[in-house]
């Protein structure tokens, strides 16, 4: 039961430290190898050919029909991508609303509970605590470790793979798109691209499943430190890559905020939203 508990209060912390900070480490340790390495038809592995090298056609053959215009070429392939990705996002998006609708049905027993073993320290009554808070949880079939990330992670493969058919078509870098070389580095996309992930994670956690004030204060330092390494290896980049990150982000703050009203019930919406969810 203890265990159970710890996973609750960890896990979706954790998850988060992963899917936003560790793919951006990824990626810029093999920035310098994908950089030399072009994606052609007779690339080895089944990553390469299979996902990699299509998107790199696509991502010419889209560039062609604008004229050559690469920018508005990754622009285009960001949104179908995401488009394609969001099944998933609605998912998880409904997993995290029917998770706050129990919780706030559970919220008054789990309260009742607390006031009544918090006089007796005792071994034996945490223990009896524990069991009662489970088989509350079991009444309510309400699953604490259902965070609904497993969505974040299914589309790792998918946007990995535009990333390297980017960083590999070398044909991005002798082009230009609005007031920069998609090529080289830019002084101010990579602002714009760490304003737009720190926003995107403000409106994912106004949606997310009612935390505990200290998971609070861990979300927080999360929802900062994202960002700033999102500016850092932008910083470093050739353009295009902050483009991906931008325009990506904006549609999933926008498609966060279009899942949430599908799926918020009206008589819940004001209830359940976090302190401070409002003012976003």
């Amino acid at each position: 039961m203890k265990k159970i508990l710890l996973l609750q209060k960890w896990a979706k912390p954790i998850l988060v430290m992963l899917i936003g900070v560790i793919p951006l480490i990824v990626l810029s340790g093999c920035s310098t190898a994908s950089q030399s390495n072009s994606i052609n038809a007779d690339s080895a592995g089944v990553f390469n050919h299979f996902l990699i090298y299509p998107f790199s056609i696509l991502i010419k053959f889209f560039a062609g029909a604008f004229h050559g215009n690469y920018g508005l070429s990754i622009v285009l392939m960001t949104f179908i991508i995401r488009l394609a990705i969001m099944p998933l996002m609605m998912n998880q998006t409904k997993k995290q609303m029917d998770m706050k609708e129990k919780m706030a049905v559970l919220q008054p027993e789990l309260t009742a509970l607390k006031e009544k073993y918090k006089n007796d320290v005792s071994a034996d009554a945490k223990k009896q605590q524990q069991v009662e808070m489970m088989q509350l949880y079991q009444k309510h079939q309400f699953n604490p470790l259902n965070m609904g990330c497993l969505p974040m992670l299914l589309q790792w493969p998918i946007t990995l793979a535009f990333y390297y058919a980017i960083r590999r078509t070398p044909e991005i870098a002798a082009h230009d798109f609005l007031w920069f070389s998609l090529g080289k580095t830019d002084m101010i996309l990579p602002l714009i691209a760490a304003a737009v992930y720190y926003v995107q994670f403000r409106v994912s956690q106004s949606v997310s499943a009612q935390a505990q004030q200290n998971q609070n204060n861990q979300m927080a330092f999360i929802g900062w430190l994202s960002p700033v390494m999102m500016g850092i290896f932008s910083f470093e980049m050739p353009a295009a890559l902050p483009l991906y990150w931008a325009v990506g982000g904006i549609f999933i703050i926008v498609q966060t905020i279009i899942l949430n009203k599908m799926y918020t019930k009206p008589n819940a919406a004001s209830k359940n939203l976090p302190t401070g969810a409002e003012d976003l």
